[in-house]
């Protein structure tokens, strides 16, 4: 039976990954319309998309109601927010057909000691670590030292929701003892609250799959960078620029990420009786010995989303409601090469505009120039953190604001081409990374 396309989809959230889901979904064969709840006035501008910035979207009641009075035939859930928050869950029961995992499976992303207790079942390799509770501060010093006298440093990682942002990497360990207490303060629910994890030495790549509950197929590989300075300095952020392919990533070293990792995890999630359906993001440390998985998400990464999605050859519309039926694998002859969707040949490097003062306190409400320029010279632009301004135009209202994306025949004609885009685009105060993929191309940052 041929892939069967959604007409009408409903996104979930409002930042730059919906915005590139929209872009990619509206452009596709047998879609009628794209309603993104709340969406914004920048991603509404694309054809075929319409904002319903009235819906909360992390209420699960608000949005079943949307996608009860638009009559979609697909609901993708884009942020992390809105899982927890159980709108799956009321989407599924209300018969909505959802892409997105229930709250119980999305605990592979919200809780990093539940991602690590599923890993060791599935026999996936990750960094050695473990988990402490808030009363646990000493016990968590001892394990700091233990995995700092190997010399490789650790890593402190909250338990929980931290927008990309919860996670430090430490060389010092006589500071990252000191910062214990920090990662255990606070009012928080039972249960684990710091992660103590050693540090690994590679290459770090993402590799997201569409997953329906026991089937995996994976997106094009991607990179991010997310530290906030050029030369991997700064504070972690939620990502400053991205880009794909990898090129010490095959294909088939894809195909196996997908068979020995995405699709041991889905077996043990359905084992546990919490069968994940989504984007199952799998965060990697390319290590001499192999990859290893540092994190698992329950979305699509951003920025790495607006780089993948322009790279994804098939319509991606049938292969979510597949998986949202559990027919993936039926649907996979129409949709897969091997364990991966096909993907467009050349290069795709995005490089993230973001406000003043972020991650901390980003700065809103400037005027921004230069997005109808940056789209004229080829550049894609996906809004993160905009407003429309009265009048026309749009003005800043967020951390990480814009996402410009540049495509080529290569790594270095794409990140050219970002590079024209991001030139032509101007705020007060903009902030951004000058050194994405500039390593590969032989660029000095």
């Amino acid at each position: 039976m041929p892939p069967v396309t959604p007409t009408r989809i409903l996104i979930v959230g409002g930042g730059g990954r919906e915005h590139a889901l929209a872009w990619k979904l509206a452009a596709e064969p047998g879609v009628n319309e794209v309603l993104v709840a709340p969406g914004s006035a920048g991603i509404a501008e694309e054809p075929r998309v319409r904002a319903l910035p009235d819906v909360d979207p992390n209420d699960p009641a608000a949005v079943v109601a949307a996608a009860r009075a638009q009559a979609v035939e697909l609901v993708v859930i884009g942020p992390e927010a809105p899982l927890a928050a159980g709108v799956a869950d009321a989407l599924r029961g209300a018969g909505v057909a959802t892409f997105g995992p229930d709250r119980a499976a999305a605990r592979i992303e919200t809780s990093k000691a539940f991602c690590h207790e599923v890993a060791l079942a599935a026999a996936v390799p990750m960094a050695r670590a473990r988990a402490f509770e808030q009363h646990e501060a000493d016990a968590a010093r001892a394990f700091v030292a233990q995995l700092g006298s190997t010399g490789h440093g650790v890593v402190l990682k909250q338990d929980g929701l931290a927008a990309g942002k919860g996670v430090t990497v430490y060389d010092d360990i006589a500071l990252a003892i000191e910062h214990v207490a920090a990662f255990l303060a606070g009012d928080r629910p039972p249960g684990p609250a710091l992660v103590v994890e050693e540090r690994l030495s590679g290459r770090e790549a993402s590799v997201i799959a569409v997953c329906d509950g026991r089937q995996a197929i994976a997106l094009p590989a991607a990179r991010d960078h997310k530290r906030l300075c050029d030369g991997d300095i700064g504070p972690n952020t939620g990502g400053m620029g991205a880009y794909s392919p990898l090129p010490d990533l095959s294909d088939a070293a894809v195909d196996r990420i997908v068979e020995t990792l995405h699709r041991q995890i889905l077996a043990e999630m359905a084992r546990r009786g919490t069968p994940f359906v989504g984007f199952l993001y799998a965060g990697l440390m390319l290590t001499d010995g192999g990859p290893v998985l540092l994190e698992c998400n329950a979305r699509l990464g951003d920025p790495e989303a607006q780089v993948i999605l322009p790279r994804v050859a098939a319509a991606l519309g049938p292969a979510l409601l597949a998986a949202s039926r559990g027919e993936l694998a039926s649907a996979g002859a129409g949709l897969a090469d091997g364990h991966r969707l096909p993907s467009l040949p050349g290069a795709a490097v995005g490089v993230v505009l973001a406000a003043r003062g972020y991650p901390a306190s980003p700065k809103r409400g400037d005027p921004i120039s230069g997005i109808e320029a940056a789209r004229s010279g080829g550049a894609l632009v996906f809004h993160a953190g905009t407003f429309g301004r009265p009048g026309g135009g749009f003005g800043t209202n967020g951390g990480r604001v814009l996402t410009v994306v540049g495509r080529g025949a290569d790594l270095a004609a794409a990140r050219a081409a970002a590079e024209r885009g991001t030139a032509s685009i101007s705020w007060d105060g903009l902030v951004r990374r000058r050194d994405i993929a500039a390593e590969l191309v032989g660029i000095a940052s």
